[in-house]
């Protein structure tokens, strides 16, 4: 802008002495007696007539990049939304042509995100929704009876059903930033305890060992009990579900800085290096798994929302560890 500014001001400088050497050459030639008056007035009128130049210029080159992004926007508001527009002109038209393709590029990925996430959730509802119709049908033909075993593997699937709806909206929440966290301070001790003791019915007919080493004296967390143990919760039972007979799952807690980490390691097939950045997306999971897809995702999520964060590491063959961190409950003022 300012090199602009430069030439604008040098162009009229040199126009005016090249117009007043003219006229004063012509008013000399042709003996005028008002020679001061006549180089006054074509000097005035060169430079009136340059400034007009100079202004139909300045706007056509402002002009076109604007036409470009006003072009652009018809294009998206028809649905058009890989449109993008060539960075030209001015320094801050190239800035609108930036910002513009910018926003653009933010609205095709969400709506790309969107139409994958409503083909995921489609498919995911489409099993159990089979198998509740398909088994009701069966019971209406007579093919089966109506006793318990037909009418339990009903309720099941109508189970797997409301886990997945109830997943599906505290993603949707914590994606938002709307998902409410009643804080408190939470004993990480008690946290981990209870919840690997809730598993043990769940391991131990899978053959897989599970236990917790928390030390004492280890700080409270400043967190929502429901979600942290949601969280710890989602990490177990997903290394339990990918752990071998005879492995082992081992939950342990340590102190940082200003928060607490929870490992949650296992002693499965480990995951290849590929796709272990991938595991905590939605609806990611690996060919032989028989859930949603969703639990590393909500585990995520609700990390941050507390403000930690959570990490992977895999080696293949010899299994995963998963670790997260929840901020410290700060300490008490002693003066009250």
């Amino acid at each position: 802008m300012r090199r602009m500014a430069m030439f604008f001001v040098a162009a009229a400088v040199f126009s005016v002495v090249g117009a007043t050497v003219l006229f004063w050459t012509l008013a000399t030639a042709l003996g005028s007696p008002d020679t001061v008056g006549n180089v006054a007035r074509g000097v005035g009128l060169l430079v009136v007539l340059y400034g007009f130049l100079l202004a139909a210029r300045s706007l056509r080159r402002l002009a076109a990049p604007l036409g470009d992004v006003i072009e652009a926007v018809g294009r998206v508001a028809d649905g058009d939304l890989s449109t993008r527009v060539r960075e030209r002109g001015s320094r801050e038209a190239r800035a609108l042509a930036r910002a513009f393709n910018a926003m653009t590029s933010r609205l095709e990925a969400g709506e790309e995100q969107r139409r994958r996430l409503l083909a995921d959730v489609s498919h995911e509802l489409r099993t159990p929704l089979s198998v509740v119709q398909g088994n009701l049908e069966a019971l209406v033909d007579g093919v089966h009876p109506a006793d318990e075993a037909h009418l339990e593997a009903i309720l099941d699937e109508t189970k797997i059903l409301s886990r997945l709806v109830e997943d599906l909206r505290t993603l949707s929440l914590a994606e938002s930033g709307a998902l409410a966290l009643h804080r408190e301070p939470v004993d990480v001790g008690v946290l981990v305890r209870e919840t690997v003791d809730s598993f043990a019915s769940q391991a131990e007919p899978a053959g897989v060992l599970i236990d917790a080493a928390v030390p004492s004296g280890l700080s409270q967390v400043d967190a929502d009990p429901v979600r942290a143990r949601e969280i710890l919760a989602n990490l177990i039972a997903n290394a339990i579900r990918y752990t071998p007979r005879g492995g082992r799952v081992s939950v342990e807690a340590s102190a940082e800085a200003a928060s607490v980490a929870i490992e949650v390691r296992d002693t499965g097939a480990g995951i290849a290096p590929d796709r272990v950045d991938r595991i905590f997306d939605r609806f990611y999971k690996s060919p032989e798994s028989r859930g949603a897809g969703l639990g590393l995702a909500i585990a995520k999520q609700l990390v941050e929302a507390h403000g930690g964060a959570i990490g992977a590491k895999s080696v293949l063959g010899k299994g995963t560890d998963i670790r997260f961190t929840l901020p410290a409950e700060p300490p008490s003022d002693p003066r009250g």
